[in-house]
């Protein structure tokens, strides 16, 4: 008798300290109290959110497999044994949705290779709620990640999505390390066009959510503090 594969589920989480069942959906709570293996970022940070989300589960049937830059990549497949075996794996983000801007791309990946079945949850993704409320071209658009931290290339970087955004009509957006944010902000309003449209969307969903969106010259006028706060920033030159 062939045993029937396990499901892998992508669980995303809060984007911050919110009470998880004020942005996630019952969906999630439900496969929560299902599952009870979990490929995650941070084992601290997880079991406390399946706590918040199921306290009556006992933490010491929790399986949990660390996925993060220092997971060596042979030990990757092993952690889908569990579903080849029948059980149902969760794989859980340390913030929003897995896979997106997330190491958990790659066991993703792996799980088709074995013909697990791949099961995406609703949840918050800041990239796509950045882009949602920024009034940006909407229709094409892309997530290019970290920008270079040298300064000279990095402001390199910036006029190069710009020209992209402007010959492609083709939204740009990009994140910092949050205590680089500030710095980055003042490299945008420096290398930009004055008109380039810039969006700055920090602290998703939490309540000190600050989304805002002006030309590079109003940003010079009125910038924030985004020191520490994760933050997307997007911009198009129309």
């Amino acid at each position: 008798m062939t045993t029937q594969f396990g499901k892998l589920f992508l669980i995303p989480t809060t984007l911050g300290d919110t009470a998880p069942l004020e942005v996630l959906p019952i969906s999630v709570k439900k496969i929560v109290e299902q599952v009870d293996v979990y490929i995650v970022e941070n084992e601290k940070s997880a079991r406390r959110f399946i706590k918040q989300i199921k306290p009556s589960k006992k933490q010491s049937t929790l399986k949990i497999f660390l996925l993060n830059k220092f997971t060596d990549a042979t030990e990757i497949p092993s952690f889908l044994e569990p579903c080849l075996q029948g059980k149902n794996v969760g794989l859980l983000s340390e913030a929003g949705c897995p896979a997106i801007a997330d190491p958990g791309a790659e066991v993703v990946k792996i799980a088709h290779k074995h013909n697990i079945k791949v099961v995406p949850l609703v949840g918050p993704s800041s990239i796509i709620m950045a882009h949602m409320s920024s009034g940006m071209n909407g229709q094409s658009f892309a997530f290019n990640g970290y920008l270079p931290i040298d300064k000279n290339e990095r402001k390199k970087e910036l006029k190069r999505l710009e020209q992209l955004s402007f010959s492609q009509n083709q939204t740009q957006s990009f994140i910092e390390t949050p205590y680089r944010n500030n710095k980055l902000l003042e490299d945008i309003c420096s290398a930009l066009n004055d008109y380039t449209m810039v969006c700055v969307a920090c602290d998703i969903t939490l309540s000190t959510e600050f989304i805002k969106t002006q030309t590079v010259l109003e940003w010079k006028k009125n910038s924030v503090d985004l020191h520490k706060r994760p933050t997307l920033f997007i911009i198009h030159k129309e």
